[in-house]
Formats: C-alpha cells, structure tokens, sequence
C-alpha cells in the first residue's frame, strides 16, 4: 500500500511540473532569416586592416607625405615659373649662372654648369622613384609566382632550387655592372639589370611561407574536394601571405632607389642629361669638401632620405595593420 501511494504520489508532481512548464514554455517556430542572422559577421578583413593602420599616427603622416612628393613630381614641370632640368642658365652678359647659392630664382640654387637645382631635384626624384616602383612591381610578379610554384608543386622543387642556388651565387653587384656594360644607359636597362636577380630573395621567402601552411588541415580538404591548385593558391594560401607581401614590396622600392643611387655612384648609371637622386649625390659628393657648394648635396639627400625612411615605416606599419592578429 505504502509504495502504491508512493508511485501515486510522484506521477500527481510529474502532472503538476508538466502544466508548469506548458505555461512558461513554448515551442519556438523555425524562421530561415533568422537562422541566416545567427551566422553573419559585419567583419572585413581590408576594412580592419585600414582602421589598424589608420591607429599609427607615424606612418599615416609619412603616407601623407609621400603621396605629397608623388603628386608634386608629376605636377611640378606644369607648374609656372618652372625651368627646364637641362637648360643651361645664362645671365644678361651670357655667363654661366654656375654655382649660385638658393635665392628666390633658383631655389635651390644651381650646378656648376648653370643647371637649376630645383627642377633637377624633382625630375631626379621622379626618375628615381618610377625606377623604384617599376624593379618592386617586377620583383613582386615574378618572386610570388615562382615562389608560390616552388614551394606547392612537389615536382618543381628541385628544378627551382638548383636555379636558385645557381642565380643566389651571383653577385647582384656583378651583374649590375655587367649588365650596364652591355646595355645602353637609360632607365629601362637601369630596371631590367635590377630586375634580373631581385626576384630571387622574394621568391625564396614566398616559398618558405608556402611551405608552412601547404599541408594544413583546410588546405588537405580543398584539395580532397577537388579544388583546382589556382583556387587554392588564391584563396587559401597568398591570403595569409599579404601581411609579409606587402612589407617586401614596401621595402623594395628604397632597396631599389639605394641601388639605383650606389650605380649611378661606381659611374655605371643614368646619363648626366637623365636627371636621377644618384646622379645629383654623386655629383654634390665630389663638392663636400667646399662648404658653399655644400647645398648641392644636402637637398638631394634630404629628399632621398625622405622617401627611403618613409617607405620603411609604412611598410613595417602595413604590414602589422594586415595581421589578423591584430584586428578587433
């Protein structure tokens, strides 16, 4: 009898507990917009990487000034006023204006053949900085895509490690100069002599990065999927790579500018008539020793030091800001 009441008991405080429930809970209807809410993010990768980079005070100020110094390259020859970096300067008697110190006609003076230092400033920045890009665009294309075929496809990788262990012995110094005394002097063979041997250290990199993460765990799935090499190197692996992409590229374009300058220095770059920041350096070295001609060094360096620092800290802020890691 005991445990007949017993059992009578617990099913009478089931019954209750089930009403209880019945009104406070109810069964939820299946809505497909709301599920497709519940795995949305607003996250952007480029969108964090420009607010990260945007935080760095320095290097938004130093893009600010390059961009500066680019768009003013370009618009200084229409400028009014402006002479031409070649033309040789005259006073009223039909001397020379050699040597003359900055004043408000030549504001930066001018060379010891007349020349205005001013314009030959900007011309030579603009010649130095499209060497600049152009040798980092090139290094950029061929680097990545060797690299990235050297470190995925198995069967090319004795083929490029020999070729690089025979093109990394070569001294890039050599074939600069090599190649200088085989082609004419000008800014196409200046690039393609730079070019040459450049690409070998970014495909070298490229491939190490490739090699870290070519046998991760989604990278084994797509290809079990069936997804074609070309979708995987797009998407799942350069992705990864574009923090480090970057920083090499920023940093090429002042590597290939102090090239450029050390050419031009050994008397193996750009013509006289080709206005460059190695010509007008190598020039005002040779008049250090004399203080009043001192001017002629200084704004070309200053100039040159400018664009080379200011790459460098974007680079390295870029490249932090492309980090997922440090995205919010």
């Amino acid at each position: 009898m005991l445990g007949h009441k017993s059992v009578k008991l617990e099913n009478s405080i089931n019954e209750t507990t089930k009403g209880a429930q019945n009104d406070l809970f109810e069964f939820a209807e299946y809505d497909e917009s709301s599920a497709e809410k519940t795995g949305y993010s607003n996250y952007s990768y480029w969108k964090s990487t420009i607010q990260a980079f945007l935080h760095n005070k320095v290097a938004v100020t130093l893009l600010g000034v390059i961009l500066f110094i680019l768009l003013f390259t370009c618009i200084q020859p229409f400028l009014p006023g402006q002479i031409d970096p070649n033309l040789v300067n005259n006073n009223a008697s039909g001397m020379q204006i050699s040597n003359h110190k900055p004043d408000s006609t030549f504001w930066f003076g001018t060379n010891s053949i007349g020349q205005d230092l001013w314009s030959r400033v900007w011309a030579g920045t603009r010649t130095s900085i499209t060497i600049g890009f152009l040798v980092a665009l090139i290094e950029a294309i061929v680097g990545i895509t060797v690299g990235v075929l050297w470190g995925y496809v198995r069967k090319l990788d004795f083929i490029f490690t020999e070729i690089y262990n025979v093109l990394d012995n070569i001294p890039s110094t050599i074939v600069l100069i090599l190649f200088s005394y085989v082609m004419k002097p000008s800014v196409i063979s200046l690039i393609i002599g730079m070019s040459l041997t450049r690409w070998i250290g970014m495909a070298r990199f490229i491939r190490n990065q490739i090699l870290i993460i070519r046998d991760r765990d989604y990278n084994l799935a797509s290809r079990c999927l069936g997804t074609p090499t070309g979708r995987i190197v797009l998407r799942n692996l350069l992705p990864y790579l574009v923090s480090v992409i970057m920083l090499r590229m920023a940093l090429a374009i002042p590597e290939a500018i102090g090239s450029e300058v050390f050419i031009t220095y050994i008397g193996l770059g750009l013509p006289v008539d080709i206005p460059s920041l190695g010509n007008l350096i190598t020039t005002g070295r040779t008049l250090l020793a004399s203080a009043a001609l001192r001017y002629q060094l200084i704004f070309p360096t200053i100039v040159l030091s400018i664009v080379t620092i200011s790459f460098y800290i974007i680079g390295n802020a870029f490249a932090d800001a492309a980090d997922p890691k440090n995205h919010v």
